[in-house]
């Protein structure tokens, strides 16, 4: 490509295709490559800046070890939306509670956004790719009014955008407001994103499956002959599929959304509820695999249907290309 696609021009030049008015996409995107490129620096340094690396000493809302990552990632969008007025609110993995913004410039905001900061931060002392994901709603309250709960706990089929940012060998932005996935990939000479990924589609099948194996004895019969079915010469392409689980969310997905493939956490005895947050995880990647012509569900229920109960809900999790993700369900029925 002779002329790198800016994420600005790409905003602009498909204007027709978004929910989201123009500006405030630019406006809104502007807050999350500012954060983005934030963390990415922070993580790139972190063997070599003090106090940055290893645990905090704390656990988050999700009774997980926070590491100290999760906080610098969190704070810096937490800022960058409370700076850039389009979010009157947020809700974070890492934070018990949503947080309402009280500026008035900021109550007059009509979108809220939901994120993981830094997914997969337990490999970041061993430097493998994490990631952050992200989705915005419209508001349900008033505009000129607080945020409520209410705002945060919308169905994910009403996300008008959802992404994910993949701190891996580049940085790279992939997301979709409804009209397919585009990747963008941070050029370290202007600092710009730049489209590298066009109209992203993910293979129907593939022959990659990501699970924690350790887990399977905890699992319900069909998943376990599911398993089995994957290592097989009877599955969908005749060979036995490879097992690849580097146990950051974002990086299985991204790889899977690439080469196809099928991401599985199901509910296990010591997760009866499952392990992924729906509202921070599931639904903003359930939302980019539909729009790459993949598919997301519980095992039996459309994960973009659910209705949120609370904040930090947890949900059994399967991903990934159409036919693996409609055979694994049809081993579970």
């Amino acid at each position: 490509m002779s002329k790198h696609i800016t994420l600005n021009d790409f905003i602009l030049h498909h204007q027709q295709d978004f929910a989201i008015k123009p500006s405030d996409l630019v406006q809104l995107f502007s807050d999350i490559t500012q954060a983005a490129k934030t963390v990415s620096i922070d993580i790139r340094r972190a063997g070599l800046v003090d106090n940055i690396l290893g645990a905090q000493g704390e656990t988050n809302i999700q009774g997980e070890e926070q590491q100290k990552l999760d906080v610098v990632a969190d704070v810096a969008f937490i800022q960058a939306f409370k700076s850039g007025n389009q979010i009157c609110g947020i809700a974070s993995e890492e934070n018990e509670d949503f947080l309402s913004f009280d500026h008035p410039t900021s109550l007059q905001g009509k979108y809220i956004a939901l994120f993981d900061p830094l997914d997969g931060s337990s490999n970041i002392d061993v430097n493998v790719s994490i990631g952050t994901i992200f989705s915005i709603y419209e508001r349900k309250s008033p505009v000129g009014t607080p945020a409520t709960l209410e705002d945060m706990l919308q169905p994910g089929k009403d996300q008008l955008c959802a992404g994910y940012v993949l701190y891996g060998s580049s940085t790279m932005l992939v997301f979709t407001t409804g009209q397919g996935v585009n990747g963008f990939t941070l050029d370290p000479v202007s600092d710009e994103f730049c489209l590298s990924h066009p109209n992203m589609q993910m293979p129907v099948i593939g022959r990659l499956y990501a699970m924690n194996e350790g887990n399977i004895n905890e699992c319900e019969v069909g998943l376990t002959k599911y398993i089995k079915y994957c290592q097989s010469r009877e599955n969908q392409t005749g060979k036995p599929y490879s097992g690849r689980y580097i146990g950051s969310l974002v990086a299985d997905f991204h790889r899977n959304l690439i080469k196809g493939g099928i991401y599985i956490y199901p509910d296990v005895l010591t997760a009866p509820e499952g392990k992924l947050r729906l509202l921070y995880e599931c639904n903003p990647l359930a939302f980019i695999a539909e729009q790459a012509g993949g598919l997301a569900t519980t095992g039996r229920e459309r994960i973009l249907d659910l209705i949120p109960q609370k904040l930090h809900q947890r949900v059994p999790y399967y991903v990934g290309s159409k036919d693996m993700v409609e055979k694994a369900m049809s081993f579970l029925s």
